[in-house]
């Protein structure tokens, strides 16, 4: 390893690789965003003032950060800070509701929360929280412009790498943190690895929700690694998108399927209209692609899709090419024995060629994941050194992966994971529900729909009415999307003998015949 290398390499050891980028690079641009630009040495230089009032606060390594932001500049220096100070940031999906914020922020021992005025009345309902940060105006905190004004922009004396903690849907009950106590230094992503960035010349752009973990990898943390500029979308808008694509020759990006959905149904003048010639890489993955879907987008913009498979809980190593989907299309990638994947039927032995499996990814041989203060749920998932989160699927006889359902009860609309669990706990509130089901329907655009099955207590008659009625008591205790797209009444919903509701049986009834496997 050469010095240059080693340097960067130590950079990224202890959060710190911006301020290479801020030194041979500082003026130009390194953020772009409808409510704010930074060039290098502004993101470097605010993320070490922010780490450094953190500091004066009182954080120390290990203590916890929440941010509640949107895709705006703030968000990312935030993350920076905490990265470089030894502190575990969790980002909140900032479409709950404030009871599910205030939730995470307990959840996840924050003792500083960062939040955008956008997202008031949210922040709000977090209790416990000794540091309030907020971009904007939020009763009760301090002001970011005046929390950074007071900062000292030097680097810091002892800089620590941080961890994040993000947090996943589960199949029951609350979501859970995914935690993996050792740092995960993220370095430059140049010729070699998956995304392949260029010394000079690359832009990425952001589609998604920071929080997600996807976004934050692909669109945030490898091209920062990397000294590429970001361009930041706040919400996706199909037709925004082609422009800012061609405007800042846009090089870079991570997409989910319904994405591709609203970018095909654009009229074909718009589709056209625009010079889409800089994209070279279009990652997605976080939910299942239609093949005619992937097939249009291929045949529009070139074989420049890679898609990939894995979880917010680790266990990547599947990737496929548009020229390797091609020839298999609907497969996820080769299952690499480097990687250690693998399908296996219920006695634990592994399946021969096209036999349905459990699929089973290999945890890491150091910081395996644990979901935070859940210590049976993790157990359960593993089996040895190898995890499942229910995913069904079989290797073909030339070794890729093709995935067929899930035994897990998940449901993914748009890339985004929900579990029914949840909403059935509220469904099962209202006074005329006597049992309830919630499952995922098939849907063109975002994948699955939110579908819930109620059959109803004696006095009560099936209508839209009441219909109606059920959908607007779910909205004011879950986030909009969450709440399902319609209620279906049912005389009764099958049980097993145990008295459990079987939730396969009432899901199969919106699959048979029509939506694609899933």
């Amino acid at each position: 390893m050469d010095q240059i290398e080693a340097h960067t390499e130590t950079l990224a050891r202890t959060g710190m690789l911006s301020s290479l980028y801020a030194r041979t690079r500082p003026d130009a641009m390194a953020v772009a965003a409808p409510n704010g630009r930074r060039s290098f040495r502004e993101l470097h230089e605010n993320a070490n003032r922010l780490a450094d009032a953190l500091r004066r606060r009182g954080l120390r390594p290990g203590d916890s950060v929440a941010l509640l932001l949107g895709n705006q500049p703030e968000f990312i220096e935030a993350h920076m800070a905490a990265m470089r100070s030894g502190l575990r940031v969790t980002p909140i999906n900032w479409h709950l509701t404030g009871g599910e914020v205030a939730y995470i922020v307990a959840d996840c021992d924050a003792r500083a929360l960062i939040a955008d005025a956008a997202f008031a009345a949210a922040a709000g309902q977090a209790r416990g929280v000794e540091v309030r940060i907020a971009v904007g105006g939020i009763d009760g905190f301090e002001r970011w412009d005046s929390v950074l004004a007071d900062a000292s922009p030097e680097d810091p004396a002892e800089p620590v790498l941080g961890l994040q903690m993000l947090y996943t849907s589960g199949t029951t009950g609350r979501p859970k943190g995914v935690l993996k106590r050792l740092p995960e230094p993220v370095l430059p992503q140049r010729a070699g690895t998956p995304m392949g960035f260029r010394e000079e010349g690359d832009v990425s752009l952001c589609c998604g929700p920071l929080y997600h973990a996807a976004p934050l990898l692909f669109d945030m943390r490898w091209p920062l690694a990397s000294g590429v500029p970001i361009v930041l979308m706040e919400r996706f808008d199909a037709a925004d998108a082609l422009r800012l694509i061609e405007a800042h020759r846009v090089t870079h990006t991570h997409m989910v399927p319904t994405m591709f959905q609203r970018l095909l149904a654009l009229p074909e003048e718009t589709r056209r209209r625009h010079d889409l010639s800089s994209l070279r890489l279009i990652v997605h993955g976080a939910a299942p692609c239609p093949r005619e879907t992937k097939r249009a987008m291929i045949e529009w913009l070139g074989p420049v899709l890679l898609e990939y498979y894995a979880a917010t809980e680790g266990g990547g190593g599947f990737q496929i090419s548009s020229e390797e989907w091609l020839r298999k299309p609907g497969s996820v990638g080769r299952l690499l024995k480097e990687f250690g994947a693998r399908v296996l039927r219920d006695d634990g032995t592994e399946c021969g060629p096209d036999e349905i499996g459990l699929v089973h990814l290999k945890a890491a041989a150091e910081g395996r994941f644990e979901y935070h203060k859940d210590p049976e749920k993790t157990a359960a998932l593993f089996k040895g050194d190898h995890f499942t989160l229910g995913d069904m699927g079989y290797v073909d006889e030339d070794g890729y992966l093709f995935l067929t359902g899930r035994t897990a009860e998940l449901i993914i609309s748009g890339g985004v994971n929900i579990y029914p669990q949840e909403i059935d706990e509220v469904v099962i509130r209202h006074p005329a529900v006597l049992e309830v089901c919630t499952v995922g329907a098939p849907n063109r655009e975002w994948g699955e729909e939110v579908r819930t099955v109620v059959s109803l207590e004696d006095g009560y008659a099936p209508s839209p009415e009441l219909a109606a009625e059920i959908l607007a008591f779910v909205r004011r205790h879950l986030a909009g999307f969450k709440c399902p797209r319609q209620i279906d009444f049912v005389d009764a919903l099958p049980r097993m003998p145990t008295g459990k509701i079987q939730r396969k049986l009432v899901r199969a009834r919106y699959w048979e015949g029509g939506g694609e496997r899933i």
